[in-house]
This record gives structure tokens, sequence and C-alpha cells, in this order.
């Protein structure tokens, strides 16, 4: 029997994983590929951080395929039309990406390959619905989140998929994933994360939440705690499925915390669904009039936040944090944006870039849409005369200001009462820098290029 070639991509895992059900469904052999792929036109190279975690997830699947997941790197849709032919191949499955290189993509593959008589289906293992299944009443994309949310909630969610119980693969020519390099070495900055990548782990992950979804609509405003799933990369990568967390999440009984969550799941199908139907989304504004937008260019004050040396505490921290662990507190993740961007005056792109190359859940979705939203010129954005106040926003969040003393070690001995604000204690601690900017100036700065803006 001819084989099936099953193509992984951002859904490593076997659970739930409806192009691998349909493959081992079929009864006959079936090879598994995954293709690291920096070469497709307009594909957007992983950062370093995604790539850590994707070296340990894909160990981790190859462990899981008893050492059968067959490894290529280059162009993806020449490689897999390469291992169509050398595998004997007549039935190509995989499971739908929704950034617009991937889509213009896969779309061509499709074509061609079905011209020359290959069977292709394709799946949805990404996203509770997809992008073209929820509309306005004018049958339009949603752009705004409210009634986005309330048009989801109301619709069923499908139930998970068992992971095969046997899979009869078949051998191919693999590259050593070791060859990739996709791990740090000189230096190692990622001996810090304390991250365990793969589907087992991501399905503990989730268990161990679950004791403390109740919790969740509080906690997750609270960097000193883990209030938070600490899924996304899990989910980013598709270690685990949304339908898998939406299921345990409302089987293990509903609460305000638990609403809250799913709430949040809703919004990663909005941003997924903004850029699907805005493919411009990681590089032009939606609200059009942001394009003429006066930004500051100013590379010492873009390092020094970059660096976590802004000398404003909870804009370090979270900087530090993520350079430490791969990851920021999501609260801390609007505080630091909102001061790039409003007290800086430095253009959303830079920051989002920073974000791609650094975070191990770097989502193109997420990542431009929560960018956007920040900057006051996205869809449902805040607008952009909401400008955080990281002093007052340090102290309700981290009032005795542990999250601070854990990733900026040179404030451990100041005083509760001036830690988010050293700059005013009788005697400001040494070694730490004096604020980049005057918060109050750089909040009127920003008014006044908005203002100019509307002008």
């Amino acid at each position: 029997m001819k084989p099936v070639l099953v193509w992984f991509r951002q859904d490593l895992r076997l659970s739930d994983n409806p192009a691998l059900d349909f493959a081992v469904k079929s009864g006959r052999p079936v090879i598994c590929l995954f293709v690291l792929d920096d070469q497709s036109p307009g594909a957007w190279k992983w950062g370093g951080a995604s790539r850590w975690w994707l070296h340990h997830s894909l160990a981790a699947l190859d462990k899981a395929l008893d050492g059968r997941l067959v490894l290529r790197r280059g162009d993806a849709a020449k490689i897999v039309r390469a291992l169509v032919k050398e595998g004997g191949a007549d039935t190509l499955v995989w499971n739908r990406c929704y950034e617009p290189f991937a889509v213009a993509r896969d779309k061509s593959l499709k074509s061609d390959l079905s011209a020359d008589g290959v069977t292709v289906q394709t799946f949805n293992a990404a996203l509770l619905h997809e992008p073209w299944e929820l509309k306005t009443g004018g049958g339009t994309p949603f752009r705004v989140f409210t009634p986005f949310w309330k048009a989801m909630r109301a619709m069923d969610v499908a139930k998970p998929l068992a992971a095969p119980r046997k899979l009869d693969l078949q051998k191919a020519k693999s590259e050593a994933l070791k060859d990739w390099k996709l791990l740090p070495a000189k230096p190692d900055w990622a001996k810090g994360f304390d991250w365990t990548p793969g589907e087992k782990a991501a399905h503990a992950a989730l268990y161990d939440f679950l004791d403390d979804v109740k919790e969740y609509g509080r906690a997750r405003d609270l960097p000193d705690r883990d209030g938070t799933s600490r899924l996304s990369p899990h989910l980013h990568w598709g270690e685990i499925s949304p339908r898998q967390i939406w299921q345990a999440v409302t089987t293990h009984g509903h609460s305000g915390g638990s609403e809250t969550f799913l709430k949040e799941l809703g919004w990663r199908e909005f941003c997924t669904q903004l850029l699907f139907h805005n493919p411009t989304l990681p590089e032009l504004p939606l609200d059009k009039r942001f394009e003429k937008f006066q930004w500051r260019k100013s590379a010492k004050d873009f390092e020094a936040w970059t660096k976590g040396k802004t000398g404003i505490p909870i804009v370090d921290a979270g900087m530090r944090q993520l350079w430490q662990t791969g990851w920021m507190h999501n609260r801390v993740r609007m505080i630091v944006a909102s001061l790039l961007i409003k007290h800086l005056g430095i253009h959303w792109r830079e920051g989002q870039a920073w974000f791609w190359d650094t975070l191990v859940d770097a989502d193109l979705a997420n990542n431009s849409a929560n960018w956007q939203w920040v900057a006051g010129c996205g869809a449902d954005a805040a607008p952009f005369f909401r400008i955080f106040n990281p002093v007052l926003q340090g102290e309700k969040f981290d009032p005795r200001g542990d999250y601070v003393r854990r990733f900026v070690p040179e404030l451990k001995a100041v005083p509760d009462k001036f830690i988010h604000k050293p700059w005013t204690a009788p005697q400001p601690p040494a070694g730490y820098p004096a604020p980049i900017v005057d918060l109050a100036q750089g909040r009127e700065r920003a008014l006044a290029a908005f203002q100019a803006l509307k002008r």
C-alpha cells in the first residue's frame, strides 16, 4: 500500500491531531515529516527563543514516534513535493496554519499536487473555529472583540481526538536535529529557561493550572505569583490543542476564573482571525491614520529598554524576565510595550521584532495584534491616549515589589514605599540607573504627537 505523508508544522503532538488521525485510520503506512522552512517567500524566520523551544519539542515528538520523524530543512513546498515522490505517497495531509506566507504556500502546493493526482487533505488543529466561520451580522470579519467573543461563546466546540493506539511508520532519510543548530552555544543565553517542551509536559502544565483556575481572574494580573497558565508556548507549537484545553477547563467546573481564562482563548482566536483577514498586520497599522505617525528613533533608548536598564523598575523587571526565561508575564508585557510606544515614542514594530526573537511563545498573530492594540492602531485597540503609568501599575500589581526584586537585584534593599520609584528614595540605590525618560514629559510628548496626527 502506498503511504500517507503527514506534514507536521505547528501541531507537534499525537493526540487531537486530525491530520495524523486521518492518516492512521486509512490503514496505510505513515511517513511523518517536519520541515524547517526559512526560505518560503515572505516567511517569518523563527526567532532565537522559538528555535530553542522547537529543538526540544521536535526531540520529544521524535521520541513519541519511535525515532521515525523525518527532518528536512529548506523550501517546504519543494521538500514536500520531493518526499511525496521519494516515499511513493499518493496522499498528503497537514493541519492548517494561518500566517499569510503559509496560506499562500499551502494553497499553491495543494493545487500543484492535486493536478499531479496526489490526494491532499487539510484540517483544523490549531483553533476552536476557523477564521472564516465567525462573521458579523453584515457578513464581514469581526473588528471588535466583545461581539466576536459573544458569537464564539455560543458555538459548540468539537471534542478532541484520542491519540492513535498504533502507528505503522515508514522510514525515510532524515537530517539530524543537532545539525540544525537551533540551540544557542556561545553564549548559552537559554541556560536559565525553566521550561519543558513537548506534549507530555503541556498536559502536565494544563492539569497543574486547573488546580488554580478559579483564582485566574485576579491572579493573572499579579506578576509575583504563578497565576497564569504558562500554556502559551505549548499552544503555539501545537503540543496541546485549544480543544483539549477548552474541554479540560469546562469539565473541571465553572467559575469566574475559568470563564476569564476561556475568554483568553477567545482573544487568541480573535488575533488569528485578524491576521488571516488582514495579512499585512505585522507590518502596517489597521488604523491607516497611523501610517503617518511621527515615531522617534533612538537606538540608545531602545537598547536600554531591551536590556532592562530604563531606570523604571517594573519595566526593567519584565525585560530581564524575558531575557532570563524566554517569557514575560502578560500584565507586564502591556506595561513595557506602553512605555516603549508611548513614553519613548518608538515604533511598535521595533518592540514586536524584539518579542519575536526573545519569546518562546512568539506567535505572529498574537504578537502583531497585541502590539497594535497597545499602540492604539489595531482592531478593538486601547486608544492611543490610554497611557500606562508604570509606577502606578507596579504599585497596584506588585505592591510589595517581590517581582521587581526577583529580577532587579540592585533594588533588593529598597523599602517597599520606594520600590517602584527608587529615584525618590532618600538614598537612591547604587548601581541602578536614573529613569531614561521623565514619565510626565513622555506622556505629554505622546499626547502631542497624537493630536498632531488627528489634525
